[in-house]
This record gives structure tokens, C-alpha cells and sequence, in this order.
């Protein structure tokens, strides 16, 4: 078996259909399998699964175990050559593993170490954290206050996002994010998969460090993109602010020297970095002035609002100024093409959702820093 991809999830039902289905159709041509493991929803994430997806292999946990436990229990059962860690707050495109699978990249191949790819939110606005460098002190200090904003061009500020290379070039990133990783998975149990010490948070950070220890490169992948609607199983709140600064404090105490100022210096700025993470979430939702649907077929939505309906994406013309919602019927369009539309057209006046038929829901995000929104129709 070529491919496996493994699929934590955690009380985001709709968001996981979405995220299997799209799997579904990008493993078509590829030797692959799902492993799906659930940390005890209370949702009917489980209940979902078994109707919608029988034939996909269904972890139940009797308790929430945490990100890094959850996924090597998942890559314990796995029977890939490579492994494919992704969130279930994704939806990929249906050509994206062929396309990592089949790369040329530019790294002999006994080098090369975990393979991210291009991430965007759900208004087609890159991720920057889908390629990081590696947050020593000095590089957390120029994050956590914000150095790399203040001084854009020198590479001396700007590591924390890699910005060695833009969001459309191809290169080394020493850390990728845990929505999207994708590696061989005799190179996952060769650096013991995630640290199970670490319940979430800085999981990944440590996993890409531990892969670039043991001799190999880290490489980001531009000519895919997969949307990440970030948050979703996360409610920023006092226990996401406890549980980040605990992680950030985890990482430094296992890989770097041990210094009373520097452990001051972090317990301070996760402190600050967390709060300001909080801050950030804004949950107003927005006015819509009209709905634009895109379907082949005669699909009637029930939309509170004046709603336009195109049978063909090319129909569009991006001179709106009112607030739009833009929902594509899934059945008549590829999520490749879904991707590419949202990417061309990213427009802060412009929200997007996708229409989930088999289940007859709307699904999407308004914002990076907002949980998302499901519409059941």
C-alpha cells in the first residue's frame, strides 16, 4: 500500500464528512486507505461515520488522548509506505497526492524528511504558518513582538515564517504544520512519531525538529493547495491559553538549554503570544447581501437573501462591492477547482461555503482566527 492517511478528529462531525469525502476522491488513483480515530465526540461524529463511510477503518477512543497519542495510535494501525497526518478542519484537492507522490523534488531521496504543502483559509487567504523555520529563542522573541512585521526584509527577523521562500515557491522549511504532513512512515517510527508528553499545541513543531535531528530536510510543497479552516476543534479560551503556554514551555525545555532568564523571557511571551491569539477571535458574523450558487444542476437552495445562480465558475466576475456569499454544489465541481476559484477570487468582501449534498449541508469559514459555520439545510 502506497498511501495512508490518518484523521484525528475531535467533536467536528460536518467538518470531518467534508474532509473524508475529499480524501475519498484524491485516493481514486492512489493504493490508499482512511484511518479515522475518534477522542470521544460527543457529538455523532461516530454515528456519521458508520453510516456515510462503513468501509473506513473507525478508531473509537474512550477518552480525549490528546493530539500527538491519537495520531500514533492511528499510525500503529496504518499499512502505507508513506503517512498522511491531516486535520479533519481540511479539504484537499483531488489531484494533491499524486501531485507530492509523483514530484521531482529537488532533495536525493534518502533526505528528504516530512513534505507540507500550500495551505489556505476558507476565503482563500494563505496560512503563513504552513512553512516555519525553527522557533529558537531569538526567532520566538521576533514573533512573539512582532519584529518580523516591523521589519519585513531582512532575514534576520523574518525566519519564523520561512520567508526564504514565498507561499508559491517551492523549498526547505525546517517546521511544517500538523494539519497537513505528509512522510514515510518507517521515518515516523524511526523518531517515535508525535511525543505523547505533549497534549497539543507544539506537537508538531517538535516532530518536524526530531525529523530534521535525525539528518533529514523538511520540505514545503507550493503546487498544491488544501484548505485549512483552523480552529475547529479549539475553543480559545483560559484552558487553550494554559494548554498553549504549557506546550511552547514543553519544547523549550526539551531542546534547548535550560536558563532561568529564558525561561522567564517564554513564560512571558507564550503568555503574551496566547492572549493575543485570543484576542484575535472574533466570532460578528457578517451581513450577507446576496448569495451567488454554483451548480449544473437545478439545485434550489432555501438562502435568506437575493441568490444568483451559475452553472459555470468562468460565469463570475469579481466587480462586486456588496458582501457575498459564494456556495458551490460540491456534486457539480471538483474541489480542485472549488481551491483554485477561491484562490483567484479572495476578496474581503467575498465569504464562501461548500454544499455537502449526500448530507444536505453548507460548510465553511468566514475567518483564520473564527470557528466555522455549518448550515444544515
Amino acid at each position: 500500500m502506497q498511501l495512508s492517511v490518518i484523521i484525528l478528529n475531535y467533536n467536528v462531525r460536518f467538518f470531518l464528512e467534508q474532509c473524508v469525502f475529499s480524501v475519498q476522491k484524491a485516493l481514486e488513483n492512489i493504493d490508499g486507505e482512511i484511518i479515522v480515530i475518534d477522542n470521544n465526540s460527543s457529538d455523532d461524529s461516530c454515528a456519521m461515520m458508520k453510516e456515510r463511510f462503513p468501509t473506513i477503518k473507525l478508531i473509537q477512543n474512550e477518552e480525549n488522548s490528546g493530539f500527538p497519542k491519537g495520531n500514533n495510535i492511528g499510525a500503529e494501525q496504518a499499512k502505507g509506505e508513506y503517512l498522511c497526518i491531516l486535520n479533519p478542519d481540511t479539504v484537499v484537492a483531488e489531484d494533491t497526492f499524486v501531485k507530492i507522490l509523483n514530484s521531482k523534488i529537488q532533495i536525493p531521496s534518502a533526505k528528504i524528511g516530512i513534505i507540507g504543502c500550500k495551505l489556505i483559509d476558507g476565503t482563500g487567504n494563505f496560512l503563513p504558518e504552513a512553512k516555519r523555520g525553527v522557533p529558537t529563542p531569538w526567532v520566538a522573541f521576533t514573533k512573539i513582538f512582532s519584529l518580523y512585521k516591523i521589519f519585513p526584509k531582512s532575514s534576520f527577523f523574518t525566519k519564523y515564517y520561512a520567508e526564504h521562500i514565498t507561499e508559491n515557491q517551492s523549498g526547505k522549511a525546517d517546521i511544517l504544520v500538523g494539519a497537513f504532513m505528509l512522510m514515510k512512515r518507517s521515518l515516523y517510527n524511526e523518531v517515535g512519531g508525535f511525543d505523547e508528553e505533549c497534549f497539543m499545541y507544539s506537537d508538531d513543531i517538535d516532530l518536524s525538529y526530531m525529523v530534521l535531528k535525525s539528518g533529514k530536510i523538511n520540505y514545503y510543497f507550493h503546487e498544491t493547495s488544501v484548505i485549512h479552516y483552523k480552529g475547529e476543534s479549539t475553543i480559545r479560551d483560559g484552558l487553550y491559553m494554559k494548554r498553549f503556554r504549557e506546550a511552547m514551555q514543553f519544547f523549550y525545555k526539551k531542546h534547548f538549554k535550560k536558563s532561568v532568564v529564558f525561561d522567564l523571557m517564554m513564560q512571558v511571551g507564550s503568555f503574551l503570544f496566547s492572549v493575543m491569539k485570543k484576542n484575535q477571535q472574533n466570532n460578528e458574523k457578517v451581513k450577507i447581501d446576496e448569495f451567488i450558487v454554483f451548480s449544473t444542476d437545478n439545485l434550489s437552495l432555501n438562502l435568506k437573501g437575493k441568490t444568483t445562480y451559475f452553472s459555470n465558475l468562468s460565469q463570475f466576475k469579481n466587480n462586486y462591492t456588496k458582501n457575498l456569499e459564494v456556495i458551490f454544489d460540491t456534486s457539480s465541481f471538483s474541489f480542485k477547482e472549488i481551491i483554485a476559484f477561491m484562490e483567484t477570487h479572495k476578496n474581503k468582501n467575498i465569504t464562501y461555503k461548500n454544499f455537502i449534498r449526500a448530507s444536505n449541508f453548507c460548510i465553511g469559514s468566514n475567518n483564520s482566527n473564527n470557528r466555522g459555520e455549518v448550515i444544515q439545510m
